[in-house]
């Protein structure tokens, strides 16, 4: 017991501090993150995920808001950062992080960051949040400075398709547009570092710190003043010179086109992994490579696809007004792309109406197998989410998101479709939504979690067969035994299988009905045998069609119970239910001699089988009833051994009690140890056997046939000495005739013997001491006095207290006849007492008739106190009447 304690103790104490653990390094990484931020109070930061903003010093965490749970990033710029500068640089940096937190707050737009959380600062950081985050664009491409260690996986892994890069190029132009023409304002730091790629694979802008505004009055030209390199300021205060356009160094001036040249490196660094040129934040180095951009050597554009390398030396171009503005790149050839219009088609779906929508979702399904899988499920399939919630167009939209299903791995699945696909799947009108289901329901089966098949997807089957449309309940019948591997048996029976009986019994149609029927048959492997037997085979006579496809479908099921080893039916449901209930459908009109040779053969090898186990059945109980007539033959033969008159065999040594060793020497042998057989020889009447055998019955047949103790030899020695003495002192006898007093007297001194506590006997002549028979009573108290075994005569009579009891033919005959009175004055000499007068012996027959011998009933519970009474005759001892019988 200590040990279990112990062990117990020792795992309480490892789970404690395993919750403790993860507890506190949970809040530590919090408090590490946000020490006292006001961000913590509406959301909850999970794990670091990326780094993005000048020289990626902003920490991208993935998080959740506390109220609605609802997914968002959280950017940190922790004040440890700025270690390396001086206070006033740390002042001019710190400032500069908030500028730009400001400014993007600001701005609403598809293709810039969206802020959910304005910035909060605290001692020693600012926050944000925003919505949910994959990585900056320069993650992607390699640079891993401010990122956790090891790389998340998914990061280093990520590999950007031609598709993604068309339409993230496409969408950051469109941002620029928004900035240039809607906000009138240069972004100046258009880079990697500035460009984040969401959860849904979109590119958004952001880094806004170096931005410059419009200082152009209202209702003129925009205008932005021109900003000058300050040496003294650290290069971080600067947006980033490889990406900066040169007319910053060479003309003093600053126009939109300089957003267009950072732009134009941007694409170039996406094909090569890096800008065209290095200028490690040096305002000299950075000058001297702006001189050399008027001729770009064609070897460092090889990387870069033929449709975008023309437009690429514009973009790169030093003069300002040769490079494309936002909206002429978005007419270039390069973006003439089917994905990119498809993408670019489900960002405006919004603005089209329900037909607009149709008509693009019935064309779909042949793009998504063009489009990288990530591409199609994170940024197709949140497009086509949304519509959801219009029922009318779930029909159109379900077989492109079922579609991009197929294609994402089994954890996409579970992770990004599914959720979405729940709804959907309670919706029952349109009635086209149900059929979609039922026509990928193997999709579902394959990729769906078990429980959520059992909470999701059998709710929506089990609506599908209460549906009226047939398209959709045989679609539904013939997926059914699919997941039916996914069911316990309680649901089985109580869910499905009623659901599929109700169907095939109330449909008009065959198909319907015939589909029911095999559905129910692919089951059967699924079910136990009683749950076929009681569930399954009586509801078969039910079904209100005899076409020869049903009775073929029934066939087929009773074929597959009776093959099933498992299932196994019985020879008596063959016998009783199954082969009554085939035999009139074979004979059914309609059957081709195909479908009744098939019946016939089935009939005929139930028969076999009921005839083949039935016969061994009865051969086993014949040779069990064989073998009990031997034994008993053998049990009679060993009972013919015995002699004459004998029905019951002497006990061995073994069957003697070891207790009547205890009554030896007490004078009890009689009783004792008597020999049984002899007693129940009495006990059936065969009195002449007895008095034959009278002076040999005081020797147990256990003594005579075993070997006796001194004190038995001795006892029985003296018993024949004194027997002896006394039928040489007496005259014999002369025999006479046995009449029925004689044989009465016999009798009851046979039972006299046999009971356990003899009682004396006395006329029946009433005395006032003696209890009446005749007061038409039988309580209880009326038989108290009674000896346990009464004499067959005195039970046999009939009186007025104990009704008409069946007699002897022999009482019979004498109560019907008057008979003469034996002479019994010959027994007067036996009895003892003073000299008074006797009564007869004639006087103990009653009138007319011979009265059965009762014992004397006491009369009150004082009656046995009483002294005896010296007038009443001593009854007979056993050995005076052995005496006198011999």
């Amino acid at each position: 017991m200590d040990m279990f304690n112990k062990l117990k103790s020792t795992l309480s104490s490892s789970v404690s501090n395993t919750i403790t653990n993860t507890v506190y390094n949970t809040g530590t990484m919090i408090s590490g993150v946000l020490p006292g931020n006001p961000v913590t109070r509406d959301f909850e930061v999970t794990s670091h995920i990326a780094s993005a903003g000048p020289g990626l010093m902003w920490k991208v965490y993935s998080g959740v808001k506390k109220s609605t749970r609802q997914p968002a990033s959280i950017f940190v710029f922790e004040r440890t950062m700025l270690d390396r500068f001086d206070k006033q640089e740390k002042d001019i940096i710190w400032d500069l992080m908030k500028r730009g937190v400001s400014q993007l707050t600001r701005l609403r737009h598809p293709q810039i960051l969206t802020v959910q959380h304005p910035l909060e600062e605290s001692r020693d950081c600012l926050a944000f949040a925003t919505e949910p985050v994959f990585a900056s664009l320069a993650n992607t491409l390699g640079q891993h400075e401010n990122l956790p260690s090891p790389v998340p996986v998914e990061l280093r892994s990520f590999k950007m398709f031609d598709v993604e890069i068309k339409y993230g190029l496409l969408q950051i132009s469109e941002g620029l547009g928004f900035l240039h023409g809607s906000a009138k304002m240069l972004h100046r730091n258009i880079s990697p570092e500035s460009v984040v790629i969401n959860e849904q694979g979109a590119w958004k802008i952001c880094g806004f710190e170096y931005c410059i505004p419009n200082t152009g009055p209202p209702g003129q030209a925009p205008s932005w003043l021109f900003p000058e390199y300050d040496h003294s300021q650290p290069p971080e205060s600067y947006p980033h010179l490889d990406y900066t356009a040169p007319e910053y160094a060479l003309f003093g001036s600053v126009t939109p086109a300089a957003d267009m040249f950072s732009y134009g490196m941007l694409a170039y660094a996406i094909y090569n992994k890096k800008a065209l040129f290095q200028n490690n934040r040096n305002w000299g180095v950075f000058k001297r490579n702006a001189g050399e951009l008027k001729s770009i050597p064609p070897l460092r554009l090889q990387e870069i696809p033929a449709d975008l390398k023309d437009y690429m030396k514009l973009l790169l171009n030093t003069t300002p007004d040769l490079r494309p503005s936002p909206d002429q790149l978005q007419q270039l050839p390069y973006f003439d792309d089917f994905g990119v219009k498809t993408l670019t088609n489900l960002d405006s779906q919004f603005q089209w109406d329900n037909l607009q929508k149709s008509q693009f979702y019935k064309g779909l399904p042949t793009i998504l197998p063009k489009l990288p899988p990530r591409v199609a499920l994170h940024r197709v399939f949140p497009c086509l989410a949304k519509e959801f919630v219009n029922h009318d167009m779930v029909p159109f939209v379900l077989p492109s998101a079922l579609q991009i299903a197929e294609q994402a791995s089994k954890d996409d699945f579970i992770k990004h479709v599914l959720p979405s696909l729940k709804p959907v799947m309670k919706i029952m009108e349109p009635i086209q939504i149900l059929l979609v289901f039922m026509q990928r329901m193997d999709l579902l089966l394959e990729k769906t979690p078990p429980e959520d098949v059992k909470t999701d997807v059998l709710p929506m089957v089990y609506r599908a067969l209460e549906s009226n449309v047939s398209q959709i309940q045989e679609l539904c019948l013939s997926i059914i035994p699919n997941f039916a591997g996914l069911l316990d048996r309680q649901s089985l029976k109580s869910a499905l299988l009623p659901k599929i009986r109700l169907v095939c019994t109330s449909t008009t149609l065959l198909s319907v009905r015939v589909n029911s029927l095999i559905c129910i048959g692919k089951l059967l492997e699924h079910m136990d045998k009683w749950q076929v037997i009681d569930d399954v085979l009586p509801w078969l006579p039910q079904i209100p069609s005899k076409e020869p496809a049903v009775i073929m479908a029934i066939v087929g099921i009773f074929k597959l119970a009776f093959s099933n080893s498992k299932l196994g039916l019985t020879k008596e449901v063959m016998a009783n239910k199954v082969l009554p209930f085939l035999i009139p459908l074979s004979i059914e009109n309609g059957l081709t001699v195909q479908q009744f040779n098939s019946i016939t053969t089935i009939i005929r090898e139930m028969f076999s089988r009921v005839e083949s186990e039935h016969r061994t059945k009865l051969e086993q109980l014949n040779s069990i009833q064989d073998s009990q007539k031997s034994t008993l033959k053998v049990g009679l033969s060993d009972s013919l051994t015995l002699p004459p008159g004998q029905l019951v065999a002497a006990p061995t040594s073994q069957e003697v009690s070891s207790m009547d060793s205890m009554f030896d020497g007490l004078g009890l042998g009689n009783y004792v140890n008597q020999d049984k057989s002899k007693l129940v020889n009495k006990m059936i009447g065969d009195n002449n056997n007895q008095s034959q055998n009278n002076n040999q019955s005081n020797i147990p047949k256990s003594a005579s046939t075993h070997s006796l103790s001194l004190q038995e030899k001795q006892r029985i020695l003296a018993e024949q000495e004194s027997a002896q003495n006394r039928a040489a002192s007496k005259s014999p006898t002369p025999s006479k005739p046995l009449n029925l007093a004689d044989s009465l007297i016999n009798k009851s001194i046979s039972m006299n013997q046999i009971s356990s506590n003899p009682t004396p006997w006395t006329n029946t002549t009433k005395s006032p001491q003696t209890p009446s028979w005749n007061n038409g009573s039988s309580s209880s108290s009326g038989l108290s006095g009674m000896s346990p075994m009464l004499p067959q005569a005195s039970l046999n009579s009939s009186g007025p207290a104990f009704g008409n009891f069946s007699q002897p033919a022999s009482f019979t005959s004498l109560n019907s006849q008057p008979a003469a009175k034996p002479d019994l004055s010959s027994f007067d000499s036996l009895l003892s007492g003073p000299a008074q007068p006797r009564q007869p012996m004639n006087a103990m027959q009653g009138p007319g008739s011979i009265r059965p011998i009762q014992p004397m009933m006491p009369s009150s519970s004082n009656q046995f106190n009483r002294p005896a009474n010296p007038s009443q005759s001593k009854p007979l001892s056993f050995n005076e009447i052995n005496d006198f019988l011999s």
